[in-house]
């Protein structure tokens, strides 16, 4: 049997660096489209790396020339013009296009856990899951009106050691290693599903080149459930801390900030569990197995492993001690 030709367009990301790991592993013959600036991620040996913008169309006919594809995944498609210059570029040349779409595209807050792929598509608090909505929206019209072999797939919060859960990168760690307090929005008690990179890739991988899944979305996530107290607290626990927690209504978080209320709003703020059975129904035998307390040992090792990785956000520091000074319980 021919081994799969798979193009990925990005793929130094959090999840897509692993995914490229696991398809190299199984044998796939990867090709990585990107413009070869990043290097926190270096891609595994055997991989072919064309460089070209992906937001120039023509560079991107002129490095692929004749080739075709049994699978093509973009990870870094965010709005309708990206999709349409995928479907205009690969229509006729893949025989799959993986959308990499968001969990935060389902109805925020849910009206009913566990959260399903038949789940309704609505978030009124985030622009970016509105634009991964629309662009789920056009490749499934591109599918029914034409054929267009469009696979979605929703993940939700996906980690590497890289990624602190609160945002901020450093800015959290430090505060615990500092003993000052730690934000943890609404009551800390909403449950949170965090999904580790490899467990997201030994289950998206299989999905390529798949022939029942055209036409379907599908999410990939953890089952390993806790609640924002207990993430706080693992991480401390890595560092070595206790960590002093201050709860902040998630309203007010928004109001203070924005950008950090918006990915409160919609997305954090909301209980999310997922039932994974869909995924299992094509991927048998698949489970995660990183529990996130193995993922904070990760996460705490990696960030102390280099001092110039220990920068703090300091509009973001003064926002906590505000918050804190507003909210603690004397």
């Amino acid at each position: 049997m021919s081994r799969l030709r798979v193009l990925f367009i990005g793929g130094s990301g959090v999840i897509s660096s692993a995914c490229a790991r696991e398809a190299v592993a199984a044998e796939i013959d990867l090709y990585v489209l990107n413009r070869g600036q990043s290097t926190a991620r270096p891609l595994p040996a055997g991989v072919t790396q064309l460089r070209a913008d992906v937001r120039n169309p023509a560079s991107v006919r002129d490095v692929i020339g004749d080739l075709a594809f049994d699978s093509v995944v973009d990870w870094v498609a965010f709005t309708t013009e990206h999709v349409r210059s995928d479907i205009d570029l690969f229509r006729g040349r893949t025989g799959q296009y993986v959308f990499i779409s968001s969990a935060s595209a389902y109805q925020t807050p849910p009206s009913r856990l566990p959260v399903t792929e038949s789940t309704p598509l609505r978030n009124p608090f985030w622009q970016y899951s509105r634009d991964k909505i629309a662009c789920e929206d056009l490749l499934v019209a591109e599918y029914r009106a034409t054929g267009f072999p469009a696979t979605i797939v929703r993940p939700s919060h996906t980690y590497d050691q890289t990624l602190v859960p609160f945002g901020g990168k450093w800015t959290t760690l430090g505060r615990m290693l500092a003993g000052k307090p730690v934000i943890v929005h609404g009551d800390g008690t909403s449950l949170w599903t965090m999904t580790h990179n490899s467990d997201f890739a030994r289950g998206f991988v299989p999905l390529l080149g798949h022939p029942r899944t055209l036409g379907e979305a599908f999410q990939i996530t953890s089952d390993d459930v806790l609640t924002w107290d207990q993430i706080a607290h693992a991480l401390a626990a890595a560092l070595g801390v206790t960590a002093r927690l201050v709860h902040v209504p998630s309203d007010v978080i928004a109001a203070a900030d924005p950008d950090w209320g918006a990915s409160l709003l919609g997305d954090k703020a909301h209980s999310m569990v997922f039932d994974n059975s869909k995924l299992r129904s094509v991927v048998p035998g698949w489970r995660a197995v990183v529990p996130f307390e193995r993922g904070a040992r990760e996460i705490a090792a990696w960030y102390l492993a280099d001092p110039k990785r220990q920068l703090a956000d300091e509009k973001l520091d003064a926002l906590m001690d505000k918050l804190a000074a507003d909210y603690a319980v004397s």
